[in-house]
Parts: C-alpha cells; structure tokens; sequence
C-alpha cells in the first residue's frame, strides 16, 4: 500500500426502477431527502407547502372514508345556540335559568356576600355518608328543584346553617359532590336513606346542629367517614321497599260493577267457572252480607224508582243520575292512575267527594249525611219564613237533589261495608304466593314507562317480596291494614306501585297466577299504579362496602348501617310516616277510589286479569271510552294501551327514583 492512492471504485449504474422501502441510502442521499421533505412541508416555500398540503388534504379525506386517521367530523350544532364568552364558564351558566321570562340565579341554599365569605375561616371537609330519614308529605320529592320545595333542598340548606359547608361554598351541592342513594318521588317516605357528600364536621354535636334546622319530618341519623371516592348511589348493593295497603283493596268487585260481571262472564266462555270461584271462595258471601247488612235498611226507606236509579247510577256509568255519577265509569286509564297523587288528591278531598277518582259502587272518603235530611226530600230543612229583603248571594249552593241524596246514602253504606273486611288466611298465603312469583330476574317493562320488552335496562332482580306480619295485620281506626316488604337491586319508575297494583288486582279479581309471569312476556299491558301515599324506603344496603371497601388504604371505616339508630327511626317512622299514611287515607280515600274506579272502568285494558287472559283485552267493549274520553269499540281499547307510555321520563331510582 505504500505511495499508491487506494482506487474508490465506481458507483453502480442507477437503475430506472424504483428502490423498495427498506432499501438503505447513503447519508449523504438520507440528508438530502430529510431536506427535501422539509422544504414539502415548510409553509414558507410555496411549492413545497403546496404539495404538501395536497398530501394533508388526501390523507384526511382518506382517513375519513376508510375510518382510518384523521380529525373526527364537527359535531352538529343544529337546534343549539352559539355559547357567548361573555356569559361565563359552564358551571356559571348551569347556575342561571328563566323562569316567567326573567333570568335568576339557582339558589339552593345561602348565598353569602364577598366579604362573608373572605372573612370565613377556612377548614378541612371530609367526606362522609349521611344516614336520613323523612316523611315526604308535602314535599316534590327527594331531588333538588329549584322550583319546587324538596327534601334534599331543605337539608343543604340545614347543612350550610349548621356550618357543615362552609359560606363559599353554600350557593352549589355540586361544590360538595353531593350524591343521593335513592331518588324518591314526591310524596315518598324514607325510614332511611343515605347521601355522600362533603362536610365540615369537626365539632361533635354536628349532628344535633343540622337537625335543629330541620322540620320534624326530615331527620338526620348519623355521620359515617368513607374514603374520597365513596358514592352512595354507586356504592348501593340495594334496597328495601316497604309498602303499606289496607286489606279492603282485596274485597272482589261488586257483581254488579262492570268488571265483576265481565270476570264471570270470561270465566264461563274459558270453561274455568269453577276455578274461578274456587279462589274466590272466601269472599263468595262477602257482598251478599253487605247488601243485607248496609245497602237494604237504606233501600227500605227509599221510593222504589228512586232506589233503582241510584243503584243504576252507582253501577252503570251509561245511566243518567247524579251530578257527578256519570262521568265517573267515563275516565280513562291515566285518570285513573292520577288518584295515586298526594297533591291532587288532597286538593280533590277538600273540594268534592264526588269527583271520579272515588268510587263508583263504594267510593270515596265517608260522606257526612246529615241524618235530618229525608232521602225524599230536596230541602235539609223545613222552610223558614223569607225576609223582605232577602241579602244577595253571589254563589248559592245548588239543591240537592232526591237522587243525589239517595246515592251519597247508598256510596256512604257501601265504603263503610269495606272497611269492615277483614282479610282471611287463604287470601293472604294467595297473597304471598303473588308476590313471590315476582322474585328473580325478568323483564319488568309492563311495569314501568317508555320501556319496551327489548329494552335491557327493563330487566330488573328481586331478592324477595313477602308480607310482614301475616298474622298481625294493622288495625287503625277501623280500618285494616298490611305490610309489604320488596328487596331488590334497583327499581324503575313507578315499577314498586304497579308491582303492588298488579298482586293486589290479581288477588281481588281471582286472576290466575299464571298471569304474573304473562306479564314478563312480550306484550304489552296497562297495570295501574298504586298510590304512592303507602311508598316507603325503609333503607338501602351496603354490604359489599361494609365488608372491603372500608378497609381500604389502612384506614378502619364505620359499617354504613341503621342498626344503631333502629330505636329512634322506629319511633319516626310509627309518627311521621305510618300516621300521616292513615290520616291522609282516612280524609281522601284514595285506595278505595282507585280500585272502585278501576270496577267500573268500561273498557277490555283490565280483562287480562280475567280466565280469558292476555288475548281477552282484545274485546269490544259496547259505549268503551279511550284515553280521550271517546267512546268507542276495539280501537279505542288499542289507544288507551298506550297510555302509560305517556307522562313522566324514565329515572331510575336507587326505583333510584319511586322509588332506585
């Protein structure tokens, strides 16, 4: 190698075909093609940026086509107006709604000035269940509204006044991640119930603090610290319903009535007659004995026309006598349900006992008859003599009427034959045997609203449905009660009541057992809603909590559970809620008025609860009124099918809502 210069040896012909994508370059070629898709891509170089932007724009659309790479589609704003910046951030906007045109400011608790607020020494929150217990009397439900009066609005606001959330942050539950268990719907009582939130709760009497701003409706129990991310809805297992109906909703229709013929009438063409009095054996005589009993002494002393038109008033909503009579055969199946509103009924029990949501056959509360009045008669009292000038009045009551009298006589005698029922052993085990066929998994959409059979948030789990006490039942001034109790995951809206409703028709009605599990199927069904007058939680369970998750981070947490307060919360309960649902009962009738409205409703929706089954709905019913108030034949019975598809938004109660 010495003196002689080492020869390079040429570089191979470049051939014209294109090199593969692993093919390896020189540095020298590898610098020179980073540069030059640099330049492609610099903005600065026109051509370049150009050819670039070509490339972007075919990559994109193509990323789109295939569903490859790409930025997603704009999301369309139609319907939706353009957010101002000057309004404020989200949480600012959230807080402000029109209400009569005006914009205000949602205020659930106190709004403090700067200067309070400043001035407000601070201190640590923690975050802890609080365990509850209301009467919901009186109350929108369980939910803030801003609108309206709630249990959660008066406690939040007890909370800010007791110092358990401090000034800064009393004018939003959302500053202290407020969580509900279960959302109860307005009217709905709560033994217990739980809510996680933070709280200041350094002092030892916090809780004496917040119940002395609370009503004695809502009381708090107990505070128990969780870890950070506890959640009372989230960290739910369950919860138990009790529900409270007295036993007079299990006397079977009157023969008379429009349901108790058809019953008889499906049970003969399905060759099941004998089975049908079979399981309405012991209550055969019952409407017997109170014909003899209450309805002939009245009957007696009636003119005999007189007496046959109010018996035809009272039981044909298609004869002509009464004022209100009529009208009451002509409601339809959401009118109906309507009786199971705290608010509306006790609005309708101040103003007339003879609206449509009360019997007809035995309806609502008792009608004080005042004994002077001659059913004969049109004036209560003998006329005196008038006085020269007469005062005027600008809103006389109307007369009443020979007839009028003569029917509130006869619905006074029928209501006061119910509550003497007393229910008897073989009812209450058919009773039982109902309400265990509900326990399991299964589609619950015939129990619910806007749920199709499909639908898999309509599949729901019951862990049992008995009735307390058996051979106890309540017995309350004359009148009879019992207790249900319902253990389930979680409920759908209004699914408790319907639940309820169903068990109790079936039982009155001698309808097949078979027919619970018909109502899983997929067709649908129209079912009543019991009142929710008798709804109560009586607590939600945490069990998978109590046994890991308090444990968690080393850190030893309190069992979230009733049992330390059982004393107290019976005490409440047998005050607040079991009292209240008697009084309210006994001044507006509204057991009594849904199931004997539910008698006299003339239309085939209910036949179902018939020997004819689920195909019997499909029936032409002669003068049927629908959901409109129309009469009509099978297509008005279709249309008013529909009707429980129609009023409130599916929630889910912890029934997350009537009950969740």
């Amino acid at each position: 190698m010495s003196g002689e210069t080492s020869q390079i040896p040429p570089a191979p012909t470049q051939m014209s075909f294109k090199s593969p994508k692993n093919t390896m370059h020189s540095p020298v070629e590898g610098a020179e093609a980073t540069e030059s898709r640099k330049r492609a891509r610099s903005p600065n170089d026109a051509d370049g940026g150009q050819r670039g932007e070509k490339r972007r724009d075919r990559r994109d659309r193509g990323g789109q086509q295939r569903g490859r790479r790409g930025p997603p589609p704009q999301k369309s704003r139609a319907g939706r107006s353009k957010v101002d910046p000057s309004e404020g951030d989200r949480r600012a906007r959230t807080q402000r709604t029109q209400i009569d045109g005006k914009e205000q400011k949602l205020s659930y608790g106190v709004e403090f000035s700067k200067e309070e607020i400043e001035n407000e020494s601070r201190r640590p929150k923690r975050k802890v269940a609080v365990m509850i217990g209301y009467s919901g009397s009186g109350y929108k439900g369980m939910q803030l509204n801003n609108k309206e009066k709630t249990i959660e609005g008066d406690l939040f606001a007890a909370f800010v006044a007791a110092g358990a959330i401090s000034k800064a942050n009393a004018d939003d539950p959302k500053k202290s991640a407020l969580v509900r268990c279960a959302r109860t719907d307005k009217g709905v009582h709560a033994v217990g119930n739980v809510i996680s939130l933070k709280l200041i709760v350094e002092e030892e009497d916090i809780v004496s603090k917040i119940n002395s701003h609370l009503s004695p409706q809502i009381r708090v129990w107990g505070l128990e610290r969780t870890n950070g991310s506890f959640s009372a809805y989230q960290a739910c297992d369950s919860r138990i319903y009790e529900y409270l109906i007295p036993t007079h909703c299990f006397v079977p229709p009157h023969p008379r009535s429009f349901l108790g013929k058809q019953l008889v009438e499906l049970a003969q063409e399905a060759g099941d007659l004998e089975g049908y009095q079979s399981r309405q054996e012991d209550v055969l005589s019952f409407w017997d004995e109170a014909e003899r009993n209450y309805i002939k002494p009245i009957l007696d002393e009636l003119d005999p026309e007189i007496a046959r038109d109010a018996l035809q008033a009272i039981f044909d909503a298609n004869t002509k006598g009464g004022s209100k009579t009529d009208e009451e055969g002509k409601q339809t199946l959401g009118q109906i349900e309507s009786s199971g509103d705290p608010d509306k009924e006790q609005e309708r029990a101040k103003t007339s006992e003879e609206q449509i949501t009360n019997p007809a056959g035995t309806e609502g509360p008792a009608e004080q008859v005042d004994p002077s009045i001659s059913p004969n008669t049109t004036d209560p009292s003998p006329e005196a003599p008038k006085p020269a000038n007469p005062p005027q009045q600008d809103s006389a009551p109307p007369p009443v009427s020979t007839l009028d009298a003569a029917i509130r006589r006869l619905k006074q005698a029928y209501l006061h034959s119910k509550l003497t029922y007393r229910i008897t052993p073989a009812r209450l085990s058919r009773l039982q045997s109902i309400l265990t066929a509900y326990t399991g998994t299964h589609r619950f959409h015939n129990y619910t609203i806007a749920k199709g059979p499909s639908d898999p948030s309509a599949k729901r789990h019951i862990k049992s449905f008995v009735v307390t006490s058996p051979d106890k039942p309540l017995l309350i001034n004359g009148t009879e009660w019992l207790s249900l109790k319902v253990h389930g995951q979680s409920f759908m809206m209004h699914q408790i009541r319907k639940m309820v409703s169903m068990a109790a028709l079936m039982v009155r009605c001698g309808t097949p057992e078979s027919r619970i599990a018909d109502s899983f199927g997929a067709t649908r069904i129209s079912i009543p809603r019991a009142p929710g007058l008798g709804l109560l939680l009586e607590r939600p369970v945490f069990g998978s909590y109590n046994d890991s998750m308090r444990h968690r981070g080393g850190i030893e947490r309190s069992k979230i559970e009733f049992g330390p307060y059982q004393e107290v919360m019976d005490e409440f309960k047998q005050r607040e809620i079991y009292e209240r649902i008697w009084r309210e009962e006994e001044s507006g009738g509204l057991f009594h008025g849904l199931f004997a409205a539910v008698d006299v409703l003339r239309s085939a929706q209910l036949l179902y609860l018939s020997s004819g089954g689920i195909e019997a709905t499909g029936r032409v019913v002669e003068g049927e009124v629908n959901r409109r108030g129309v009469k009509g034949g099978k297509e008005g019975a279709e249309v008013e099918m529909e009707v429980d598809g129609e009023g409130e938004g599916d929630e889910e109660m912890g029934e997350g809502g009537e009950e969740g």
